[in-house]
């Protein structure tokens, strides 16, 4: 380590902040998506598995560690604490809360603790965004698209997808819950969207009536098993993972962001490879598809499965924090490392 080296002060950042930093930056955002992507293909990116802490008395339950490295011009390493508890929904309140922590790349100092509930849904957004422009140049452009599951990340979403381009002649809705499909529709109204707007009842029926099918729900395993639904051969943005049945997961073309991270957990992938005991059924993962080098079939289902990888967190936890520092306000802790010389105090 360079004698120049020096601890790094530290900051909290909340997720107003974050909010105000990344509004408005949707085609900023998925291009560092796409150039993050770009770096993990290239090995230029630490990113070791996902760890899970279950509950044996809350089995629906769970926080994740996603920690990660980023390498590049502005190198940054951390890691991200998200929760998940699928009964928050019930309540009323967000299934997910979470904490990003950004570590000096010199030193291994943390210098910030960001909310990033806000980082993970944009960055997820992006990653939608990113893979619905790439995996459809090839199919022709989608002007009906559905959502099954209607919460953060389903608002994320569409807020993407119409920040970088797209438009739709129909927005289908669909969920569980028809106060929750019908505050959605309400939501999209207000957003400005022009297309058609439906609440779908059926399962069914929106993904029958839709070229892009957006699943955000919170489903712990397949729900949907009718390959039968999906024979107009629709983008499949299999975001919440564990919505498709292994048989649909095997009749699709699949790429996934990360082979390793996908195929755990009981991911749908995940139990196609139960099913089958290979991964023949994997095609590519996006950064092979942005790198030329994929040759998809487009005789079937187009599913996309993004576990999400923690680089991307950092990619855009970096950039909400240097536009928090460029105008001056971020909050930094005094003194919040105490013995900063190695002998003590003089």
């Amino acid at each position: 380590m360079s004698e120049m080296a020096r601890i790094p002060s530290f900051a909290v950042i909340s997720g107003a902040q974050v909010r105000d930093a990344l509004t408005g930056r949707e085609k900023q955002v998925t291009e560092l998506v796409e150039a993050t992507y770009r770096m993990h293909g290239a090995g230029m990116t630490v990113n070791p598995p996902s760890y899970f802490l279950r509950f044996p008395d809350r089995p629906s339950s769970r926080i994740i560690a996603l920690p990660a490295a980023l390498g590049g011009r502005r190198p940054v390493d951390g890691i991200k604490w998200i929760s998940s508890f699928p009964e928050n929904v019930a309540a009323g309140i967000p299934r997910a809360s979470a904490v990003l922590v950004l570590n000096d790349h010199a030193t291994g100092y943390p210098f910030a603790c960001m909310e990033s509930s806000i980082i993970s849904a944009t960055r997820t957004a992006a990653s939608a965004a990113l893979a619905a422009d790439w995996l459809t140049r090839d199919r022709g452009r989608p002007t009906r698209v559905g959502f099954f599951g209607v919460g953060l990340i389903a608002r994320y979403i569409h807020t993407y997808l119409a920040g970088t381009g797209w438009s739709f002649d129909e927005i289908g809705v669909h969920d569980l819950s028809a106060e929750h499909a019908n505050g959605f529709s309400d939501y999209l109204r207000r957003s400005g969207a022009t297309a058609r707007i439906t609440v779908r009842e059926s399962a069914e029926d929106l993904i029958r009536t839709s070229d892009v099918v957006v699943f955000a729900t919170v489903a712990g395993r397949p729900h949907v098993t009718e390959l039968a639904w999906f024979d107009h051969n629709p983008l499949v943005l299999h975001v919440s993972l564990r919505d498709l049945a292994p048989e649909i997961i095997l009749g699709s073309t699949n790429v996934l962001d990360d082979v390793e991270h996908c195929l755990k957990a009981d991911t749908s992938p995940h139990l196609a490879e139960q099913l089958t005991g290979n991964r023949d059924f994997v095609h590519a993962t996006l950064p092979e598809v942005l790198d030329g080098k994929a040759d998809l079939p487009t005789d079937r289902p187009l599913v996309f499965s993004p576990f999400g990888l923690g680089v991307l967190d950092l990619a855009v936890g970096l950039h909400a924090y240097d536009e928090v520092r460029a105008e001056g306000a971020l909050v930094e802790v005094p003194d919040f490392f105490a013995d900063v010389h190695r002998y003590g105090n003089a």
